[in-house]
């Protein structure tokens, strides 16, 4: 028990460690290529953020553990929502964006969740349905491609001006990849056997445990970014990471095998998710980005964890 607790630990270290480096570097390839600060937010940041669900979702789907892969991405789009901006709208002191995001992407904050359930109804997630997810990212990249380029005043001069190298940044987004890829098979491993001596299901761990050690990547990176008064990458960071979620996430791991999905069992926590996506857009429809936002969503977020407490 304690080595499995171990291996957990330090394979969600290795996890959150190979996301970071990922971000870091594609953010310079972004800056370095002129692309808008939401842009960055809500796809190679958000994708980056995202790599360690995928990965241990994909993971848990080719260890035929459908709850593990499933719950993930529930807890994950949950945790970002509730946890992440709103702990973002307590400690940020003044978040005001630069975008209309409730105009330009609140259906982007549900459509997502509306397939989930659409293509789950049947209980089983399939891997045709699995690239119609795929195709679903797609769509929201050509979306985000018609933005214009880099504005005035949303980089420093000094960040834009830093000579770009492409070779240590080719090794670090590498080494990051490989952190991401094996962290995650270490991760799910330890966290089932985890499960299976305490006697919990595999859908709660996935739901809790694997979400939330996933999650941090998000918590992390959205924290930093409205410190510095970049509020269009924090909040561009998660709808676009919740849209990964649904679309690369849940269709990569359905491809690799079929996911079955129990929508009457595990409903109460699937309508968690979509509540707080609607949460999210009512705040962007409002512009309430402030610590009244960030209170109801971490109410939210407590009332979740309650409702698996024995």
């Amino acid at each position: 028990m304690i080595v499995d607790l171990a291996i957990f630990v330090v394979s969600m270290a290795a996890l959150i460690k190979g996301a970071d480096f990922i971000i870091k570097e594609s953010e310079k390839i972004a800056l370095h290529f002129g692309i808008s600060e939401f842009v960055i937010g809500a796809t190679l940041i958000a994708l980056g953020t995202s790599l360690p669900e995928m990965a241990a979702s994909i993971v848990a789907s080719y260890h035929h553990k459908s709850d593990l892969a499933v719950s993930n991405v529930i807890g994950s789009v949950s945790l970002n929502i509730t946890l992440v901006l709103g702990t973002v709208f307590l400690i940020a002191k003044h978040i005001v964006p630069r975008r209309d995001i409730f105009s330009k992407d609140s259906a982007w904050a549900l459509f997502p969740i509306f397939i989930f359930l659409l293509v789950s109804y049947d209980g089983i997630i399939s891997r045709a349905e699995g690239i119609i997810f795929l195709f679903l990212m797609g769509a929201y990249l050509l979306f985000l491609a018609q933005e214009p380029t880099i504005v005035a005043g949303e980089v420093d001069e000094e960040v834009l001006q830093e000579k770009f190298k492409w070779l240590p940044t080719i090794i670090l987004l590498i080494i990051g990849f490989v952190m991401v890829v094996y962290g995650a098979d270490f991760a799910v491993q330890s966290a089932s056997s985890i499960a299976r001596k305490l006697g919990v299901s595999e859908w709660i761990i996935g739901l809790f445990l694997v979400a939330f050690g996933t999650s941090l990547p998000e918590l992390v990176v959205s924290i930093q970014a409205a410190i510095n008064k970049k509020a269009d990458m924090s909040i561009g960071n998660i709808i676009g990471s919740n849209v990964a979620n649904f679309s690369v996430v849940l269709g990569s791991a359905s491809i690799v095998n079929p996911l079955s999905v129990d929508l009457k069992t595990y409903g109460f926590d699937i309508l968690v998710a979509f509540s707080a996506s609607i949460m999210l857009v009512f705040i962007t429809a409002t512009k309430l980005y402030n610590k009244s936002a960030g209170i109801a969503l971490l109410t939210i977020l407590a009332i979740f964890v309650l409702n698996h407490i024995p």
